[in-house]
């Protein structure tokens, strides 16, 4: 009997792990036919639990695990494949899918945001409002309840790796250990030597991600239910994939709590600069999502060159390095990958590596010991990234993106001295924050931006300092607990409105707004927030696609305003920049009475003949007296520059020598396929699929044997084709 087992060839970051950060996700397991897999069944109408096992108890290998009545109407199953596609033919299944895999993606940040104002204010208890009687849920790595800073919020938890009520983070002997849930709680309500967003709010643990910071979609859909059981008012997850699609099981679980009255915050992702790469969770229309800005930093530049010719390079601190605070000029030497023999030349230079083979801690340790004053590691891929070291060095470490590494390394070459610059920074987006839009729905993510940047919080050994948008997330989730104390009547839609509607729009270095799927609303003011008496819901609009094939497009959109003001309010919208093409139909200037709300429809009148852009965004203003409110929208001119194809997965099929696939096809394709090539030459092998006119969503396939190719390795180009573009992912497999 062959085996096939995915090898998968990239490397996946998750900040906040007490391991370097070039951490690999093991590789699927070899499944044999008579071993089981587990999957989530979504059912059509609400069943009993007694139905449901009525169903399940027809195919002998399937076994029931979870029944999820309030996170989805549905349950998880294990057993053979084989019986699970018979399972999806029976009348009450909506659809069956595969769990996929999650991973965990303050100080100075808090007043920045005016978290430490709003506390010295009260509530209409008279008492200040620090998030005190807020549930406020964590489902993450777990966390440690006995850290000086967090034992007096810890209320409760749950377990849905182990499967007890000890929510404790992963430690080292057991696994590879975590601290990510622990910090993610700190910027929360950390009450100690360190005070989070909201110090008296209670924490509740669900521990859904374990060693590595790795769970899949049965754990987190069990934490979610939990969640909705134990009735919390918040719910923070900083986790995600890399699949941007709004139809996933826990993009609409969590549009599930919301509807159930949970205002559910997520973290937007760390595959930024590019679009698209927002991923689920993110993707839910209702939850609040939430990408990374900086909050006020002195930031360190490499300058080479002089005039014309000169070059600065932004240096990103490594989570646990020792601080960047090198003053004089010096010389860069190259210094490949950090092993010891490529490091004859250190001594007394700065020392640029390239990252891959090597752990961080690896490199810099290798640096240390070759007399280096600094190590700076430039990435293997595209774009920028997130590293961290287990421990801290004596020397300081940095990471720049790939394309900086390239050209510092031709620098390098020329033996000419480096010298640094410190900047103020601040309301930056981080390069590392995922973008929008999402696929298939055009929605506006992420929602609004909180500072991701260099967060100082609790983690199990005592503080330290990380970075990426699973940080930003729990600052708004703080920030909901300190909204919901002030106003305890609100719904989620009024606290995302609140947020969204008081929220800065950041501006670039060129002075241009950041695009609204970029940044959403902006950078949240907490402060204001508490105060908003002006509420919109949506607080964004995506007018969606333009499907008309000739002639002129109209969209309309409906916007509830409510004044939960003590007097009459008078509103307008201000008439934006003219742009070519685009017509706007706002209301006639209105009035709201306090405590009342007002229903006002927004046209917007496309010829697309007259347009360039693919996609059309920006921000509308509804004018309040002196308060001016922004509210980001979307258009999308034609079949935009989306990935075709994403979530690739692969593994054995239950029949002996089959396989199975799934990927993700956002829009469908006019043509898909899987190819194979020799890993040794690189000819052609064959394909293992491929197919035409494949209708959008998740595409899952069983493959016969005779399709295989013979026992080897091979390189995997899948690609998906539409509207003109197509786009690949690049793996290996090995059959035996």
């Amino acid at each position: 009997m062959r085996k096939i087992v995915l090898l998968l060839s990239f490397l996946l970051i998750i900040p906040g792990t007490c391991k370097s950060a070039d951490i690999r996700i093991p590789p699927l397991p070899k499944i044999s036919p008579l071993e089981k897999t587990t999957a989530i069944v979504a059912l059509k109408e609400p069943a009993s639990q007694s139905s449901i096992y009525k169903i399940v108890e027809k195919y002998p290998s399937l076994r029931v695990r979870y029944v999820y009545q309030y996170a989805l109407s549905g349950f998880s199953v294990s057993g053979k494949m084989q019986e699970l596609d018979k399972l999806k033919k029976e009348q009450p299944i909506y659809y069956v899918s595969q769990v996929s895999y999650y991973h965990s993606d303050v100080e100075g940040s808090i007043p920045f945001i005016g978290a430490d104002k709003i506390r010295n204010q009260f509530d209409k208890k008279q008492q200040r409002i620090t998030g005190k009687g807020i549930k406020v849920g964590v489902i993450d790595t777990g966390i440690d309840y006995n850290h000086p800073d967090l034992k007096r919020v810890y209320q409760f938890g749950r377990d849905f790796v182990d499967g007890d009520n000890d929510p404790m983070e992963t430690t080292g002997p057991n696994g590879i250990a975590t601290l990510h849930g622990t910090h993610v709680a700190g910027i929360i309500a950390a009450n100690g030597k360190m005070k989070g967003v909201a110090p008296e709010a209670d924490l509740f643990a669900y521990r859904a991600l374990g060693p590595g910071g790795v769970g899949n979609t049965e754990q987190v859909l069990a934490a979610i239910e939990a969640a909705i059981k134990d009735k919390v008012d918040v719910l923070n997850l900083s986790l995600g994939n890399n699949v941007n699609g709004p139809d996933l099981p826990i993009s609409q679980a969590l549009d599930k709590a919301v509807e159930q009255g949970i205002v559910a915050v997520t973290s937007n992702g760390n595959s930024g600069p590019d679009v698209w790469t927002v991923g689920s969770p993110g993707t839910a229309e209702k939850a609040i999502s939430v990408g990374a800005s900086t909050p006020p930093l002195q930031v360190p530049y490499l300058v080479a060159g002089l005039g014309a010719g000169k070059k600065e390079i932004r240096l990103m601190p490594l989570h646990g390095a020792r601080e960047w605070n090198l003053s004089f000029s010096g010389e860069v030497t190259y210094g490949g990958l950090g092993r010891i023999k490529e490091l004859k030349h250190a001594s007394g230079k700065i020392v640029l590596l390239k990252r891959g083979k090597l752990t961080f801690d690896e490199k810099v340790e290798n640096a240390e010991k070759a007399g280096a004053k600094g190590v700076i590691i430039y990435n293997n891929t595209k774009g920028g990234f997130i590293g961290s070291l287990e421990e801290q060095k004596i020397i300081p470490a940095v990471s720049i993106d790939k394309n900086s590494g390239e050209a510092l390394r031709e620098l390098s070459k020329k033996n000419e001295d480096v010298r640094f610059v410190y900047k103020k920074e601040k309301d930056k987006l981080a390069d590392f924050s995922s973008r929008g839009p999402v696929t298939v729905s055009w929605g506006i993510k992420p929602d609004i931006l909180a500072p991701g940047v260099a967060i100082t919080s609790t983690v199990p050994s005592g503080y330290l300092a990380l970075q990426g948008t699973s940080m930003a997330a729990p600052h708004v989730a703080g920030a909901c607990a300190l909204i919901l104390q002030a106003h305890p009547n609100w719904t989620p839609e009024q606290v995302k409105s609140a947020l969204m509607s008081t929220s800065k729009p950041l501006i670039k270095d060129n002075k241009e707004l950041y695009r609204t799927y970029e940044q959403g609303a902006g950078r949240i003011q907490i402060e204001k927030a508490v105060k908003a008496d002006s509420l919109l819901v949506p607080g964004s609009l995506s007018f969606g696609i333009y499907e008309n094939k000739e002639g002129i497009d109209e969209h309309l959109e409906t916007v509830t305003i409510e004044n939960e003001g003590k007097t009459l309010k008078h509103y307008s919208f201000a008439i934006p920049k003219r742009e070519q093409g685009i017509t706007w139909k706002f209301p006639s200037p209105f009035t709201v009475k306090p405590g009342e709300q007002k229903q006002i429809t927004i046209g917007l009148q496309v010829n697309p003949n007259e347009m360039d852009k693919g996609i059309y965004d920006g921000y509308l203003t509804l004018l309040e007296g002196t308060n001016r409110i922004s509210l980001p929208f979307l258009y999308v001119k034609e079949e935009p520059n989306y990935p075709r194809v994403m979530g690739f997965d692969f593994g054995a099929g239950d029949k002996a020598g089959s396989y199975r696939y799934e990927m993700y096809l956002p829009r469908g394709a006019e043509e898909y396929g899987i190819a194979l090539y020799n890993e040794d030459n690189l000819h052609f092998a064959g394909f293992l699929d491929w197919g035409r006119n494949s209708t959008g969503g998740l595409l899952k396939k069983e493959i016969p044997k005779e399709k295989l190719p013979p026992k080897g390795v091979y390189k995997v180009i899948v690609f998906a084709k539409k509207s003109g573009k197509e786009d690949r992912i690049n793996t290996m497999i090995q059959i035996e």
